[in-house]
């Protein structure tokens, strides 16, 4: 929130965003509805241009892996990180999101063509 000014900067021409918050803070599970309504919502990107990353600190207390969120952040790919434990796992998974949002671009942009040139 201290920097919401510079939020409508942040957010031009964006195609995707990665919200990573400690499920382990209250505070951080109740804010994550108002990143997903300024970065996602009010965009307007699909659910499917965003992914929640769970991260986990070293040596946490708590098995927040069964951590179900309410609607409408249910809907959106959520993963657990936890750096010490299964880094590589963590890796697969931005790196399937990441694909996913080139393919939504380059699908985009091929939209946008066929409509130029009909």
């Amino acid at each position: 929130p201290r920097f919401e000014t510079c939020w409508p900067a942040l957010m031009k021409d964006s195609h995707g965003v990665v919200i990573v918050f400690n499920p382990e803070l209250p505070s951080h599970l109740k804010e994550l509805e108002t990143w997903y309504s300024c970065f996602v919502q009010q965009q307007p990107l699909l659910d499917s241009q965003c992914l929640l990353v769970a991260h986990h600190k070293p040596g946490s207390a708590g098995d927040t892996d069964d951590l179900s969120l309410a609607y409408p952040l249910n809907k959106l790919k959520l993963i657990h990180s936890n750096l010490e434990e299964d880094p590589e796992d963590v890796r697969m998974e931005f790196m399937k999101y990441f694909r996913s949002i080139i393919t939504f671009i380059n699908e985009s942009r091929e939209r946008e063509e066929m409509s130029i040139i009909s």
